[in-house]
């Protein structure tokens, strides 16, 4: 492991996150995780810009020299317009999760995508491609879930939601394999996955937040993943474990899209173990100050 630079000085590098709210953001504790394990000269703060807010945040990225700048509620459809240029992803979500650079100008992108994709092959050993899959959600997360899994190769990509406008347009991103789709659908898929924050709760309780699916309909040889990343076992993780299904929270599509971020910032490879050790560090003591499991 590479060391840390002991000193901040006139050459260190500033990235952040901006959002309303943003304090509470595990972004700073993600990405100066990686800075600190290639021993990359970065500093990576969170900058709490109100709604209304965004054009000028990236107006002050570009005066001010910094070298990054990821996107959080409610800024990433008008940062999406304040840059200069998009990639192609972002173009089509019609949103933005990080700024990079490109020579002088600032490039918008969004990793969302992505980083699902490479969680779920990381932490559950699962190609999309060639997978039955249903997206319960058609918001941001949602939306760029179900155009990686377009992308990468799925059979069949069901969106349900409770607004059709919404499930379309989601649909849509995913290609001649989208549509739109019941939570019936949600028996024959091979991979389901939650973009809604329904069941943010704990696992247990007198009162457990009501379920995005159905557990009746999982089974065996599913794998269900929970975007939700905290807590860790969500009562729609405990219910698909319970019927035999595999469960993946949203710990490892966090950290992964930080990690493309972080690429496109440095130029170098993202230290993951360095990100998710540090991340679970986190979760454990905010835990533990606040008495939540």
């Amino acid at each position: 492991m590479a060391e840390p630079p002991t000193v901040i000085s006139g050459e260190t590098r500033l990235a952040g996150v901006i959002g309303w709210p943003a304090r509470h953001s595990l972004s700073p504790t993600i990405l100066n995780a990686a800075f600190r394990a290639v021993g990359a000269d970065w500093v990576y703060l969170a900058f709490e810009v109100p709604d209304g807010g965004a054009a000028g945040a990236v107006a002050a990225m570009r005066t001010l020299g910094l070298g990054g700048l990821s996107v959080t509620m409610p800024h990433k459809a008008a940062v999406h317009d304040a840059v200069d240029e998009r990639t192609p992803v972002a173009a089509d979500l019609g949103a933005v999760n990080c700024v990079f650079r490109r020579g002088d100008r600032l490039v918008g992108d969004n990793t969302d995508g992505v980083g699902f994709v490479d969680a779920l092959r990381a932490d559950a050993g699962v190609e999309v491609a060639g997978k039955r899959t249903v997206v319960v959600g058609a918001g941001g997360a949602g939306r760029a879930v179900a155009r990686a899994l377009g992308i990468e190769g799925a059979v069949d990509v069901a969106v349900v939601n409770r607004t059709l406008a919404a499930a379309e347009r989601a649909a849509g991103l995913a290609g001649p394999v989208g549509r739109v789709g019941t939570g019936a659908d949600v028996a024959e898929a091979e991979l389901v996955v939650n973009a809604t924050p329904l069941g943010m709760g704990p696992a247990s309780g007198s009162d457990p937040a009501p379920l995005p699916i159905d557990p009746a309909l999982l089974g065996p040889g599913q794998v269900v993943v929970d975007l939700i990343y905290h807590p860790a076992e969500t009562p729609l993780l405990a219910a698909a474990r319970a019927r035999g299904a595999a469960g993946v929270n949203g710990l490892g599509m966090l950290v992964h899209q930080a990690a493309h971020a972080f690429h496109r910032w440095t130029g170098e490879t993202a230290p993951i173990d360095a990100m998710v050790a540090a991340t679970r560090r986190e979760l454990a003591r905010r835990a533990h100050v606040d008495g939540s499991p």
